[in-house]
């Protein structure tokens, strides 16, 4: 077999991680950006709302009609887990399919050129990665599968109930990737903070923070993906103290209604949100992450306006948006009173609209205040623009910020964390300055402003 190889990764880090996986499997093949000239292809693929089945499904598609005679196609992950009854015979495009329980053995699959289904999720577990996207941040998978029972998710009914990985399998990966300069880590999983709840530990995220911070090089941390029900006031203090993990608090709430959050199973109510909203609001520093659900079934008016409402006005720092999707297996699939596509729809613009105003907002505060912030490339906005993130922020989702290195009298280093004060918001980006005393120069709103004009003269 060649040793050309083009893989695609969909939906979210968590199926990234997989991916990293199955590249550290098939370091021997060498990676393309061509489709058209690899000898294997891969798509990681997503199952869990129509969107992303669509995504996933035209990807597939995509990189059959692009590739080249005798290659092999592999469609991986959720979406080949979730239907694996049906895609073999609907798809003949592929070669071969395997679902979420089988990333370590991709070789063997490819040598073997069969298609496999393990019964039981994947944990990594000693298996080597080859991290992607940065040359200092990593993802770090807790568990697998969800012991939630939300009426509007399908990921318990094909990645099954929660799976932790052992405490020191996490910590051995982690001081390994310490070992080749990795320093900034964000925890995932479907439900973090019900992390070790399946070995009867109750606070396990409590203990992942003590184990981590005893390990030298780690600079910078954060959780993902906290469960309100299962997250306690005692875990954010514990958090709050830590000197590694940041005060980032990433919970999707979903709703704010309270006959809502019955309605979705969410094991919690409108008062238990508050209580921790407000303490986590309270804490030095923090950051606010929030996703809510659009027009889940029996949503009415008042519920809606009730959960704008609370968006608009809570403080939060960033908010995702998503559209109810009709599920199979999931119980909201069979409730009456469903909303219609064209009120979801407006209700979801709404919604975006509103969170696009409070990340603003949000992003407004920073100016004028003094952070950390890290180097990650050059922008594509201009030549002698540097593009940053604090170094809090998760990467990619929580946005950039523009560094003038022509300001500096000596060059700024990708992935080196830099004091920096943020000097005004331009549009929907920051703007810093590492170090006022280094010099004047263009400043980064002259320069943007400078590549516009020479646009509009184009």
């Amino acid at each position: 077999m060649s040793n050309k190889l083009h893989i695609v990764s969909l939906g979210c880090t968590k199926n990234l991680v997989d991916t990293e996986v199955m590249m550290g499997k098939l370091q021997n093949f060498t990676l393309t950006d061509e489709q058209g000239e690899a000898d294997v292809i891969i798509v990681n693929t997503c199952g869990f709302i129509d969107a992303a089945k669509e995504e996933s499904i035209n990807t597939v598609l995509s990189l059959h009609e692009a590739r080249k005679e005798d290659s092999v196609l592999v469609m991986a992950g959720c979406l080949s887990e979730r239907y694996k009854k049906d895609l073999a015979a609907q798809m003949p495009e592929v070669d071969i399919f395997t679902g979420v329980g089988d990333y370590d053995r991709i070789d063997e699959l490819l040598q073997e050129k069969k298609s496999r289904f393990s019964d039981e999720v994947f944990l990594i577990d000693g298996s080597e990665r080859v991290v992607t996207g940065s040359s200092y941040h990593a993802y770090i998978k807790l568990s697998e599968g969800c012991n939630q029972t939300c009426s509007f998710c399908a990921i318990p009914s094909f990645k099954g109930k929660l799976n932790s990985r052992n405490l020191d399998s996490i910590a051995k990966e982690v001081e390994g990737l310490v070992a080749k300069g990795y320093y900034d880590f964000s925890f995932v999983s479907q439900d973090s903070s019900s992390y070790l709840r399946d070995q009867n530990i109750k606070d396990g995220l409590s203990l992942l923070i003590q184990r981590i911070e005893l390990i030298e090089g780690v600079k910078s941390a954060r959780i993902l993906y906290l469960y309100p029900s299962t997250t306690t006031i005692s875990l954010l203090k514990n958090i709050a103290k830590s000197e590694i993990f940041h005060n980032y608090f990433d919970m999707p709430i979903q709703h704010i209604n309270d006959e809502m959050l019955g309605l979705m199973k969410r094991g919690f109510g409108k008062e238990k949100t508050l209580q921790l909203l407000d303490f986590m609001k309270s804490l030095p520093g923090a950051y606010l992450r929030t996703s809510f659900i659009v027009g889940h079934p029996k949503e009415t008016q008042e519920m809606f306006d009730e959960m704008t409402e609370f968006a608009s006005s809570f403080g939060f720092d960033r908010i995702n948006v998503f559209s109810y999707s009709d599920e199979e297996t999931t119980p909201a699939y069979d409730m009456s009173d469903k909303v219609s596509e064209e009120t979801i729809s407006l209700r979801a613009q709404m919604l975006g609209d509103i969170a696009s105003k409070v990340a603003k907002e949000s992003l407004q505060k920073r100016v004028g205040q003094d952070t950390k912030i890290v180097i990650d490339k050059e922008s594509d906005e201009h030549e002698y623009l540097l593009s940053a993130k604090e170094l809090m922020w998760a990467p990619e989702i929580d946005g950039e910020i523009y560094v003038n290195d022509r300001t500096q009298d000596k060059e700024l280093e990708f992935g080196k964390i830099y004091k920096a004060k943020i000097t005004e918001l331009i549009g929907d980006t920051l703007t810093a300055t590492v170090d006022n005393s280094f010099g004047s120069g263009a400043s980064v709103s002259q320069l943007i402003s400078n590549t516009l004009t020479v646009e509009d003269k184009e």
